[in-house]
């Protein structure tokens, strides 16, 4: 027996930044209950505190017509080598096959009532750390789909090995078969990567979806289309991509004051913090061993979290790094 609950305090600092209450399309992962909420927050503070690979689950775009839906079916098969696979373990190969697909789905969408500009798909990509097994994903992703869209909405996906990450390209029509259309909310998207989370669990891979904000992570993510660009700029490939040039002339220039928003962020990461070391403390006062075994871990979870620092702030040392290194340097030659 131990003295595990769910302490408000707890709570927040786990809560991702929407309230899943607001989904529309997905039903809550967590099983109901007192003692079920406690058992699963439990066991959700021992993985983060493991610091257990979070998954990946994200919009990457949707589709407007056939046309569009078929290159995207050509690139994630890559032009046919490789097999989609659909409910009840269907399976699509060759370009011939994909493009009846397309139509097949452009046909539909053709005789329903619709605004011009709605799309004919949505594509997600289900993703995980490097090492991850791939047949293991490929599987979770399999079980994902079938969770989500399987009765509702027609899917096809493709697993793709050739990069250091495994991840499973997912492509669902956006219209359903009841006539609804895919839309999901940022509600939907947190339940479902704590849907995929539970399914690589399920397959006995350590897999987690906290919020980042609960790992002291401040800055979102970099978006793709930015980040192959600034990676294009590093390696002299092109230009210094404007968003970043925003953000060091921002880093650049400081502001008088501290921005309200940075303030507000600071305030919300200390408060996380403090909630945490709370029940760290709680934890370790517990009479039961692996209680005081996890507020110890939780406690080192605590220490090596990232300093609060937003992008401009890390932007503005590492300028100020560099011109003291200029500084460093022009005294040396004037020594000599």
């Amino acid at each position: 027996m131990n003295d595990f609950r769910i302490p408000s305090g707890f709570e927040e600092a786990l809560r991702p930044p929407v309230r899943t209450r607001r989904a529309r399309l997905t039903q809550a992962v967590l099983g109901a209950g007192a003692a079920g909420e406690a058992r699963a927050a439990r066991a959700r503070l021992q993985r983060m505190v493991r610091r257990a690979p979070e998954v990946m689950v994200k919009i990457t775009g949707r589709t407007r017509d056939g046309g569009h839906l078929q290159r995207h079916l050509d690139y994630i098969t890559r032009n046919g080598k490789l097999f989609l696979e659909g409910p009840d373990g269907e399976s699509l190969s060759g370009r011939a096959e994909v493009r009846t697909l397309a139509e097949d789905w452009r046909d539909e969408l053709l005789v329903a009532p619709q605004r011009r500009d709605a799309p004919v798909s949505l594509s997600i990509v289900l993703s995980m750390p490097a090492g991850t097994d791939e047949g293991r994903v490929h599987d979770a992703a399999r079980a994902f789909a079938a969770n989500l869209f399987a009765d509702r909405h027609p899917y096809v996906f493709a697993l793709h090995t050739d990069d250091r990450h495994p991840h499973v390209h997912l492509t669902v029509r956006a219209l359903g078969r009841d006539g609804e259309r895919l839309n999901p909310r940022k509600a939907d998207l947190q339940l479902w990567r704590e849907t995929f989370a539970a399914a690589l669990r399920d397959r006995g891979v350590e897999a987690e979806a906290t919020p980042r904000r609960a790992r002291g992570v401040v800055r979102k993510a970099e978006r793709t289309p930015v980040r192959k660009l600034r990676e294009r700029f590093e390696r002299g490939d092109g230009p210094l991509p404007k968003t970043l040039a925003g953000a060091l002339e921002s880093a650049a220039r400081p502001p008088s004051s501290e921005p309200v928003w940075e303030a507000r962020l600071r305030q919300r990461q200390s408060a996380i913090r403090r909630r945490l070391v709370v029940e760290a403390l709680r934890l370790q006062a517990s009479k039961a061993d692996g209680d005081r075994r996890l507020g110890q871990d939780l406690e080192r979870f605590i220490r090596t979290l990232p300093p609060i620092l937003t992008q401009r702030e890390i932007l503005a040392r590492a300028l100020a790094g560099d011109r003291g290194g200029a500084d460093r340097r022009r005294d040396q030659i004037r020594e000599r």
